[in-house]
């Protein structure tokens, strides 16, 4: 693994930043975030230059790429508050999933779609009641005949409004042993029996969340991706960037809040000399800086583990790449508002708005607390506590 970025790498960083500054935070995302539309414009751009695909196989229109040139993205993306949720669930997640384990007809069907953004694929896994606990999920599907039958509930999914379809977590039953076992389905929005209802969130943000109910929900049988029996491993071939791609976020979130932080303390004039030049602003937000660099660093360490194979490795580094990002980029907004003082919670500069997104990032895709219980038990050995 070499910590100097490929040239082809360091070009996409920088093409995917200049872009990124026509649909800025402050200009274009928060506008349309306090009213809850969409980023429309940005998905589609982003999709005919193909930065949304850049991880699926050429063949079908992709980039042919790993997470690690996807995650580069997110991140120039998110450094200037453009950051996508759309971009983690479709491409990464849905897309990474159907690409290793979909049919050939299931990748014709939707690969190049996801690829270009003129198709979205959101991603049901959480319930009410399961919490971080997948192995407990209670939306069943059965066997009829030559169709699938769905059942269940889901919370907290993004983005159904603007999908085509969500890649439902289900559990089949195994009559064998009368077990239930995991399973991926294809799922159209518009499927008979499927209804989205809108969550009430304090988040300011285009993305909207939704509860998800399935009475009775007949899916034909190429619905099913992979095997009815497998899915488990399925399914973390899309948690892992899930993981990954959040990482991503959070970091380029801190570089945005640094940023702001940095030019602010440098302009801000307090007793005839900038307020940067004093050690009670600038020793924090060097600080944040750190932080920031050692999460980017395991960022592109799971990313690389990941795009090898790696898959045991690129789960420990997901997960703490994930813990160390949230951390950081938590810590880098709530630095940056301070530095500012009451600028900091102005309309002006919008920090204050990213303070609930930033704080997402301990809670999802997976807890803090859940990342510390994976390192105990799969790192450091201990006993396994749940």
């Amino acid at each position: 693994m070499s910590f100097v970025e490929s040239d082809v790498q360091r070009d996409l960083r920088a093409s995917v930043a200049r872009f990124a500054k026509s649909y800025n935070y402050l200009d274009y995302v928060l506008p349309r975030a306090r009213v809850g539309e969409p980023l429309t414009e940005l998905w589609q751009e982003a999709g005919k230059l193909g930065y949304l695909g850049v991880n699926l196989p050429e063949e079908y229109g992709g980039g042919g790429a790993g997470i690690y040139e996807l995650a580069l993205i997110q991140e120039e993306l998110s450094a200037e508050g453009a950051g996508m949720l759309l971009t983690v669930v479709s491409p990464a997640i849905c897309g990474t999933i159907i690409a290793k384990y979909g049919t050939d007809e299931q990748k014709r069907q939707w690969l190049p779609g996801l690829a270009d953004g003129s198709k979205i694929m959101a991603f049901g896994i959480t319930e009410p009641d399961a919490g971080s606990n997948s192995h407990q999920i209670t939306t069943t599907a059965r066997r009829d005949g030559d169709t699938w039958v769905l059942n269940g509930r889901k919370a907290f999914i993004s983005g159904v409004d603007r999908a085509d379809a969500v890649l439902i977590v289900a559990r089949t039953a195994d009559h064998r042993t009368g077990r239930l076992r995991p399973a991926l389905f294809v799922v159209p929005t518009d499927a008979e029996n499927f209804v989205a209802q809108r969550m009430a969130m304090e988040i300011t943000a285009p993305e909207h969340q939704f509860v998800l109910f399935l009475d009775d929900v007949r899916l034909p049988a190429e619905a099913l991706v992979g095997r009815a029996d497998a899915a488990l491993a399925q399914l973390f071939a899309g948690l892992n960037p899930e993981r990954i791609m959040g990482a991503a976020t959070a970091v380029g979130l801190g570089r945005y809040a640094l940023r702001q932080a940095v030019t602010y303390a440098k302009a801000r004039e307090v007793w005839a000399s900038p307020i940067g030049a004093h050690q009670g602003i600038a020793h924090p937000l060097a600080q944040v800086k750190i932080e920031l660099e050692l999460a980017r660093l395991m960022t592109q360490k799971a990313a690389v583990l990941y795009d090898s194979g790696d898959d045991s490795g690129a789960a420990e580094a997901a997960n703490m790449a994930k813990y160390a990002a949230a951390e950081a980029s938590i810590h880098a907004l709530d630095q940056a508002i301070q530095t500012l003082g009451g600028a900091g919670l102005t309309s002006e500069y919008g920090l204050s708005a990213m303070l609930a997104m930033a704080r997402v990032g301990r809670i999802a895709p997976v807890s803090r607390e859940m990342v510390l219980n994976f390192v105990a038990e799969h790192s450091l050995g201990l006993p396994k506590s749940y």
